[in-house]
């Protein structure tokens, strides 16, 4: 058992205790609340209690980067660790991030020593369909102990990175029209493979089953609405591209990336449409970024879009998401909003808050102790618990 005590906990459900507890047990938190409310606890059986005294630091969920591609480009590596895009195809929905990433990368170190406790990572933008995106915890032996859940999401992109990579072999896509039509060809095939199978597991007899199709099988999961498109789109029309097929199909969709979101905030907050802003501490390193904005993030906000803030590691190295968060607020975002940016709202958007995200009873310990105000530069963490188990602890 692990007790937190005299921190000054933001849940991120709205309620603050000023100088409170946290109790966790096989991972979960089981209780938390005002220090004068504590009860006794002592230890039980064979289990000991670890005490932690947070010393009046601020205590949060362990942050969440919504949308990166830690572990798939390794750190310092060059060619021989960039598993992200397997450009050779445009329609590749059947990769798992999961078999692309390296669980020992220094990154998801440097992540949980700045708060990080849960990224969501997949393959990258060069692909019409790139493949299937995962969450995973910052600390575990392997993979298989880091899934929070997977897959959680398809990637697809639309604009410039798969016209840009196509016109180099000369093939399809190299317009965006190109890149529309492939996306919606796939998804028809995706559609009519399910009704194929479900017309032969109704009627057998006069009904063939479709030959075995992975591409298809691993589509059937965003027709089926179980998990959305994760679109990358910067320009505000391949936004609105993106959202009108959705629409078409009747798809979840999350909007990444974004920037020139704040262009059209009225039509975002009209369609419910959730985004994830960033990389915003870049250059303008291309043609689509030529709108881009730290103010982005606090337009859409304030327009009643629910937003999450990501990092797009490497393009930000992971330590720097409450960096993002906290110049977000500099340019005009509430910090309370932009504090659930990389917390309970990234969780929700990514489908992940049934465990992480909050400080609530039931869910996953993920807890970051920080020496000041997390949006403050001067201010270090002090700990990061993940499931639990202190996997990062400040020298004193």
């Amino acid at each position: 058992m692990l007790l937190i005590t005299n921190g000054k906990i933001i849940t991120m459900t709205g309620q603050t205790f000023e100088k409170g507890y946290i109790l966790a047990d096989e991972g979960k938190i089981i209780e938390l609340g005002n220090m004068e409310d504590m009860p006794a606890i002592s230890a039980t059986g064979e289990k000991k209690v670890e005490v932690v005294d947070a010393e009046g630091g601020y205590v949060l969920p362990g942050f969440i980067d919504a949308h990166c591609h830690v572990g798939m480009w390794e750190d310092s590596i060059g060619f021989e660790g960039d598993d992200g895009n397997e450009a050779t195809d445009p329609v590749t929905p059947q990769l798992r991030a999961i078999d692309g990433v390296y669980h020992a990368d220094r990154s998801f170190v440097e992540a949980r020593e700045n708060g990080v406790t849960t990224v969501v990572t997949g393959p990258g933008s060069a692909n019409v369909i790139g493949g299937q995106f995962a969450a995973l915890k910052t600390y575990g032996r392997r993979i298989e102990e880091m899934i929070v859940k997977e897959p959680v999401a398809m990637k697809v992109a639309f604009g410039e990175n798969p016209k840009t990579v196509y016109y180099e072999k000369r093939q399809m896509p190299m317009t965006r029209m190109a890149t529309a039509a492939l996306l919606r060809e796939n998804l028809m095939k995706a559609a009519e493979y399910k009704q194929q199978l479900e017309d032969y597991d109704n009627d057998k007899e006069n009904n063939s089953k479709p030959d075995f199709d992975m591409k298809m099988e691993a589509l059937l999961k965003v027709i089926n609405r179980e998990i959305p498109l994760k679109a990358h789109a910067h320009r505000a029309d391949d936004i609105l591209t993106a959202i009108r097929i959705a629409k078409e199909f009747n798809l979840k969709i999350t909007i990444e990336h974004c920037t020139e979101g704040h262009l059209i905030k009225d039509i975002l907050a009209e369609e419910g449409v959730a985004v994830i802003v960033g990389p915003s501490l870049t250059d303008r390193s291309k043609p689509e970024l030529r709108n881009q904005s730290l103010k982005t993030p606090g337009i859409l906000s304030d327009s009643g879009v629910k937003v999450a803030i990501m990092t797009d590691h490497p393009c930000i190295p992971i330590q720097y998401l409450s960096l993002c968060a906290a110049m977000a607020v500099r340019e005009g975002m509430d910090e309370y909003e932009a504090m659930k940016a990389i917390t309970i709202n990234a969780a929700e958007i990514t489908g992940i808050s049934d465990r992480v995200g909050s400080l609530e009873k039931g869910k996953d310990a993920d807890i970051v102790i920080f020496n000041g105000h997390p949006f403050e530069l001067r201010t270090k963490v002090m700990m990061t618990v993940i499931n639990g188990n202190i996997v990062y602890r400040a020298q004193r």
